[in-house]
């Protein structure tokens, strides 16, 4: 499982869970997660992650993130049906 998807998910089932300072590096990291591999099913899930954790990075887009980690899930279940 993806550790940027975790938290979102963690964050989408307990707001208060997480802190905005969470959120926030979280983003970032996946940020960084993203820019970096060249795999095109890896960029896929990462662009994924990436924007989920976006959503929630000012702790206010809780429908964008839901859609992005189902977008996620939905790619997953792809890879793995491949």
């Amino acid at each position: 499982m993806n550790k940027h998807i975790e938290l979102v998910e963690k964050w989408l089932a307990d707001p208060l869970s997480v802190s905005q300072a969470e959120l926030k590096a979280n983003y970032n990291a996946a940020a960084l997660a993203y820019t970096y591999d060249a795999n095109a099913a890896t960029i896929a899930t990462e662009n994924a992650s990436y924007y989920a954790s976006l959503a929630t990075a000012n702790c206010t887009h809780a429908t964008a993130a839901a859609k992005w980690v189902a977008e996620y899930h939905s790619l997953i279940k792809e890879q793995d049906n491949e």
